[in-house]
């Protein structure tokens, strides 16, 4: 096992303790074509980047860099081209055409390989839904195996852990889409008010405590299918030296990203359908009671997510003008939660909460002690800014590696964050209701609430007229 590089547990390089941006060298100024600062790597050319994680007899890049370098290296080239450049180096350097191959010198660079590719297969199994990319791969592993009979074993659980791995993101994907079909048959807007056989959620979760856990279940399992380069991809420019295409040529893979940011609007609008929906205000305040509640417990288990969607289907206008149905309601609940929530100072009292729950997800003793979902827009909107404020370039044409650091460690921590076991029972009957139960449209959201309490001037008065014979064909 000598010279075998030592393996962390995936998550220790993302957390923010394990995660050192500190890419040591003995000295300042340039090695190798990269340029560091304090210690820092702070910017070099594209092909000093991959030299640098090409892994040798004697030398293994850091678990840091190895991340953030292949987050951030999509931007310039794409993944099957830079696993093709990393393994015609390694040929390259270690030899491995020659018509005899050097055994004992093998042996020491192969353990090493193999780590790169498990990192890389493990970190960015989507990478590898593309033949070329398996290719590489199996070619690297049988140049090496005549050296060492293990080197075989080793391709082959590599291999099926990435396919379980593909395997279970791609049934998370099936799911997800039937859902979310399945959901649009049902957003039209009612015909009058709905007929007592709709179910309505304290029939199906009357439990506070019982709702926020399932969302939980939720938040976590949408979570667990969205790739770290989802983020990147995202943000996807036109690479500067390369004139000709963005680096992604093929459709932006963010599918999953996508699918979860639906998922909040989704939440929205049922907490809002859900409010305007009962006859009664009684009712109509008890629900909104209801949800005050279990936006609270999504605040204490840490899944700001949820939290979030709750408070803006409160805050749709067709809700918030229900006066005399927020009357009925104990608001000062509802207050401290908004408080959490509110925007100003970029956010400051919620970045305050999630830096409490990060900080208790990295000291926890319990799974539940360790979630933390962040409200995810919000998120993107922070790499989103990251990534417009800065160039990916510099003017000598050096990558700003510097920026890539910041990012990794923003992404990062969310990937240690989506990793939690979910540590709630599942209620498939609850989470059932919360992916297909129908919801208002907008317009569907008005006429609701206008049928509740009526128009109080004259630009409502006329919305309602307009509704209700578009929606209802009434005049």
């Amino acid at each position: 096992q000598e010279g075998m590089p030592q393996t962390l547990s995936s998550t220790s390089m993302f957390t923010p303790c394990g995660f050192s941006p500190h890419l040591h060298t003995s000295k300042e100024g340039e090695q190798g074509g990269l340029i560091f600062q304090d210690g820092n790597l702070t910017s070099a050319s594209l092909d000093a980047l991959i030299q640098h994680l090409i892994p040798t007899t004697d030398y293994y890049p850091e678990k840091a860099y190895i991340f953030t370098f292949l987050l951030s290296s999509r931007l310039f080239i794409e993944p099957h081209e830079l696993l093709s450049r990393v393994c015609h180096k390694c040929i390259e350097q270690q030899r491995l055409d020659d018509p005899v191959l050097d055994k004992a010198r093998i042996r020491k660079f192969g353990p090493k390989i193999l780590q790169l590719l498990t990192e890389w297969t493990e970190t960015f199994p989507y990478d590898f839904q593309e033949e070329r990319m398996i290719g590489h791969l199996k070619d690297m592993i049988h140049r090496i195996a005549p050296c060492d009979e293990a080197y075989w074993k080793k391709m082959n659980q590599l291999l099926q852990a990435l396919n379980q791995k593909l395997a279970t993101l791609s049934h998370g994907q099936e799911g997800i889409v039937k859902i979310s079909a399945a959901v649009s048959d049902k957003l039209v807007a009612f015909k009058s008010k709905p007929p007592s056989i709709q179910r309505e959620i304290l029939s199906v979760c009357s439990d506070p405590y019982t709702l926020a856990q399932q969302l939980t279940h939720v938040e976590l399992e949408r979570l667990s299918h969205i790739g770290p380069e989802e983020f990147v991809q995202a943000f996807v420019h036109k690479d500067p030296l390369d004139g000709t295409k963005t680096c992604f040529s093929e459709q932006k893979k963010t599918s999953n990203l996508e699918a979860y940011v639906k998922w909040f609007n989704r939440l929205c609008y049922l907490v809002a359908t859900e409010i305007c929906m009962p006859a009664k205000k009684k009712q109509r305040a008890q629900v909104i009671e209801f949800f005050i509640d279990v936006a609270r417990e999504c605040f204490n288990i840490g899944n700001f997510n949820s939290l979030m969607a709750i408070i803006s289907g409160m805050n749709m206008s067709p809700v918030s003008r229900l006066k005399k149905t927020w009357s009925k309601v104990k608001t000062a609940k509802f207050f401290i939660l908004e408080h959490q929530m509110d925007p100003t100072g970029n956010f400051y009292n919620y970045r305050t909460a999630l830096r409490g729950a990060a900080h208790r997800s990295l000291t926890a003793h319990s799974n539940r002690e360790k979630i933390v979902i962040p409200f995810f827009s919000l998120l993107i909107k922070d790499i989103y800014f990251l990534n417009e404020g800065c160039a990916n370039r510099l003017p000598n044409g050096h990558v700003n590696f510097e920026k890539f650091l910041e990012l990794a460690k923003q992404v990062g921590e969310f990937i240690t964050w989506k990793q939690v076991e979910c540590p709630f029972e599942q209620d498939p009957n609850i989470i059932h209701y919360l992916h297909t139960a129908p919801i208002f449209t907008e317009d569907g959201l008005y006429l609701a609430s206008y049928e509740s309490e009526s128009p109080e001037n004259q630009t409502e008065k006329d919305r309602w007229k307009s509704l209700r014979s578009t929606i209802l064909g009434k005049t």
